[in-house]
């Protein structure tokens, strides 16, 4: 039986300001069953500590998600060759009790999850994060972790709070998600409480590179340092949109100066590929604070990215 999967709808059949507003136009779908991918967006905001506004991000997102075409020129991955894949609408959160919405990330994912599919996440604030990976624990057990990120988000609590985007791989640590010597943590950059504080996930055995440590490198070895120490390994994506500088990404809640390249987040992205990922998110993308579109325009990109790095993803040979 020949499979036929979906297509993103092509700039020639409609124009690319019109069509459905989902991500890369592909069809919406109302359950994961029979898709190998999806795309969810988590609208929410409510775990952010500065400037808010994530919750309009999986919108803008997918908006500016209208211009990427179906096939990778650099690496020449077509995922639409062999994957189906469907964008599952938002996560259905309440909006006045971040708790509250911790437990439905978790058990909408569960669901998800019951299906063999890799979930790609369109955020939405860092906390989102946190359920997401006991949804992972749930299915493969504990997950190598690549965290791309201004900040480590290993806090104890915020305001007293232990729900915050600024505690999520605390959390998942205490949860038993994590493959401690597989995890890895890369931009962390900017001021601090204590000269210490990016000394916690050290610690328990995760590795932390800073963003001083990538500056004008490209990222393309770490990647394969880090593909060799993850092996086989079920492995979580998560990107946030503040490693990159504020020159590049400026639609962010908590900016830094001093961070990741666009390019570099292209080599640690395509450095994921031929790595057992089982899922990824894209988060902090604030659309009040990114009037060009740009952030989100990056961010798409970055999420198209993930899905060319998935296994299974066919990649064509030049000439």
């Amino acid at each position: 039986m020949t499979t036929t999967f979906n297509q993103p709808l092509g700039g020639n059949d409609m124009p690319r300001f019109g069509g459905p507003a989902t991500m890369m136009r592909l069809p919406a779908a109302e359950s994961a069953e029979g898709l190998d991918a999806c795309f969810i967006g988590i609208p929410m905001d409510i775990g952010t500590s500065n400037r808010s506004g994530t919750r309009l991000g999986p919108r803008q997102i997918r908006d500016e998600s209208r211009m990427i075409r179906p096939y990778n020129m650099a690496t020449r991955a077509a995922p639409f060759e062999a994957l189906q894949v469907a964008d599952l609408g938002d996560v259905p959160i309440n909006t006045f009790d971040l708790k509250k919405s911790v437990k439905i990330i978790e058990a909408f994912y569960g669901e998800v999850l019951k299906h063999d599919v890799i979930p790609l996440t369109l955020g939405g604030d860092h906390t989102l994060t946190w359920p997401i990976l006991k949804a992972m624990r749930d299915k493969h057990g504990p997950v190598a972790l690549i965290h791309i990120d201004a900040h480590s988000d290993i806090n104890e609590t915020m305001f007293g709070e232990e729900v915050a985007h600024g505690c999520p791989f605390r959390r998942a640590w205490e949860d038993g998600c994590l493959l401690n010597d597989k995890v890895f943590q890369i931009g962390l950059r900017g001021s601090g409480y204590a000269a210490e504080d990016f000394d916690w996930g050290r610690d328990k055995g995760w590795t932390v590179i800073q963003a001083e440590e990538c500056w004008w490198k490209s990222l393309t070895p770490l990647m394969a340092e880090i593909r060799a120490k993850i092996g086989d390994a079920p492995v979580y994506l998560t990107y946030d949109i503040d490693s990159l500088d504020p020159a590049f990404a400026p639609g962010t809640g908590t900016v830094e100066v001093g961070g990741l390249t666009t390019w570099q987040a292209l080599e640690v992205v395509r450095g994921c590929a031929g790595l057992n990922l089982v899922g990824g998110d894209l988060v902090e993308v604030s659309p009040p604070y990114d009037p060009s579109g740009n952030t989100a325009l990056i961010g798409a990109n970055l999420l198209y990215e993930m899905l060319c790095a998935l296994p299974g993803v066919p990649r064509k040979v030049a000439g």
